[in-house]
């Protein structure tokens, strides 16, 4: 058996801490935001990553609590290199990850900081007048535009930014990928969906009778079923509670749920189903400040005390997190985009065709990568599908 090299053991790190952290992140966000949700756990962890480089004491271990980072800042390093040009050299589907510094002209930022940024997070920089507001967003939200082709125009509005504006870190996640099966359209007719008890909606519904893996989850009182995108690296899991309001109740033991579904699923073969599943599409907005500081523990950067003498001598903090993220499911398969700006202020401031998967009722979904390393690309919640 080959011996884990070096590298090997920083991605998986990185890679097994960002799902941690996805886990625990989206029952947050869950209970915050109430109806459809797509949001990408992963660009919040990468853009975070990228503020937690340049923390120091107790900001810094703060940082490696909640994000669940490896122990060293050389594993972390180069776990993140690994992983970021893992996931950008992914075949058959379009997957991209970006990350840009935008820094306020004449602040100062340390040098070993850009470098690591640069080498590390493959990062641009680019010097910005933050005091021309409508300039500055326009800058950045260029880029955004650029990173998600399209799908997401802005991240950041002029009020924004000011003067007192030090820098801001962004990510961007970009994927698009066509089922390994693809949904005949000619079998799509409206079906029922059960938003609630009392509530019953005719929906856009795609059909198709094929090989998936498949499997039950007695403990949760639910059900979960892998689709696999062309490139079978990737690949879309839905967890469909069996009763109606049973969502709430799922998304509450989140960990527990996805824990037990990946090991179900690896442990199953493919077997004849008819999936019945609504096409959606969903936008969010998500402010994180609150959730982050308040819900998962990450106080310190957004405080006055916050300490991030790694990136400059001036005083640092976190004023605002922000994710703006897109999902389209169809036959074709699945087009989904996330960017995450993180603001920091001048301190001065299946077996037999019995097996029916009918998604008619809420459910919850993640894109994922499978194969060295594991790691959730997106995550959501369908209340009532929309398109």
């Amino acid at each position: 058996m080959a011996t884990p090299t070096g590298n090997n053991l920083a991605i998986q790190a990185v890679s097994q801490g960002a799902h941690l952290f996805s886990t625990n992140f989206v029952k947050n966000v869950a209970k915050e935001a109430p109806g459809n949700l797509i949001c990408s756990p992963l660009s919040v962890n990468i853009a975070l990553s990228m503020a937690a480089e340049g923390a120091v004491g107790a900001t810094e271990a703060q940082f490696k609590d909640v994000l669940k980072l490896p122990a060293t800042k050389p594993q972390t390093l180069k776990g993140y290199q690994n992983l970021i040009d893992k996931l950008n050299n992914v075949e058959n589907v379009t997957l991209k990850l970006a990350n840009k510094i935008f820094i306020r002209k004449s602040f100062p930022v340390k040098p070993e900081y850009k470098q690591d940024l640069e080498t590390y997070y493959r990062s641009d920089i680019q010097s910005v007048d933050f005091a021309k507001g409508d300039e500055a967003a326009n800058t950045v939200n260029t880029w955004c535009k650029e990173k998600t082709n399209n799908c997401i125009d802005s991240i950041i509005s002029p009020a924004n930014v000011d003067p007192y504006t030090a820098l801001i870190l962004a990510n961007a996640v970009y994927f698009k990928g066509k089922w390994a099966h693809e949904f005949d359209p000619k079998a799509t007719r409206d079906r029922p969906f059960h938003i609630d008890a009392n509530t019953v909606r005719e929906v856009p519904t795609m059909y198709r009778k094929g090989n998936y893996k498949y499997a039950e989850l007695p403990k949760y009182d639910a059900k979960c079923i892998e689709l696999p995108y062309a490139n079978n690296e990737v690949s879309m899991v839905i967890i469909l509670p069996n009763k109606i309001d049973g969502l709430t109740a799922l998304t509450d033991k989140l960990e527990e749920v996805s824990a037990e579904c990946s090991t179900r699923l690896a442990q199953t073969y493919e077997r004849e189903v008819r999936v019945f599943l609504p096409k959606f599409k969903t936008e969010s907005e998500l402010n994180l400040g609150d959730t982050l500081s308040q819900k998962m523990g990450l106080d310190k950067p957004f405080s006055d005390n916050a300490e991030f003498g790694g990136i400059s001598d001036r005083t640092l903090k976190i004023s605002k997190v922000v994710q703006k993220a897109f999902i389209e499911v169809n036959e074709e398969g699945s087009e989904a985009a996330a960017v995450t700006a993180a603001i920091q202020m001048d301190g001065g401031s299946m077996v037999t065709i019995r097996n029916v998967f009918d998604v008619n009722r809420p459910f919850y979904y993640y894109i994922r990568h499978n194969e060295g390393p594991f790691v959730s690309l997106f995550e959501g919640r369908v209340s009532v599908p929309e398109m």
